[in-house]
């Protein structure tokens, strides 16, 4: 790859995320994908996913982006400080949302490309169609967890 996420690698992934949801009979979901800017490359959602599923989504992706962390790290860092945290929900435009189903988009070398994040299921299954999509494309799923 090229150190950049591609809309056509981003499609794959979204579709590929959104197979495994329905493989996996979890419930709908509604997935994004940005770029290593934060600008939206794809937005996808089964037509039954509900309402607010986007607005989380995109506090996944976007949070893991801004913090540098998966959301399984970000989920333990807002645990141990909480304040900080909640302090970051107005200064960051497009929300924080630090739990799984937010996870980075890296090469095999470790530059960052992006971000995933999903939500319609529990944080464990977002996070199983994220890692999905991800290496669908023969990428890294950074989860926040040690590999």
């Amino acid at each position: 790859m090229s150190g950049t996420l591609s809309l056509a690698v981003a499609n794959h992934i979204t579709d590929a995320a959104l197979a495994a949801a329905a493989e996996r009979d979890f419930p709908p979901m509604t997935v994004v994908v940005l770029d290593a800017g934060g600008h939206i490359l794809v937005v996808k959602r089964d037509e039954r996913s509900g309402i607010g599923r986007f607005e989380i989504a995109m506090g996944k992706a976007h949070g893991c982006l801004a913090m540098g962390f998966g959301g399984r790290e970000l989920a333990r860092r807002a645990d141990a400080v909480p304040k900080f945290f909640t302090s970051l929900a107005p200064l960051l435009p497009h929300g924080i949302v630090p739990v799984a189903g937010g996870v980075l988009i890296r090469e095999d070398e470790g530059t960052l490309l992006g971000s995933i994040g999903i939500s319609g299921g529990t944080s464990d299954e977002d996070d199983i169609c994220a890692i999905v999509g991800i290496t669908s494309v023969d990428l890294v799923a950074d989860t926040g967890d040690a590999k």
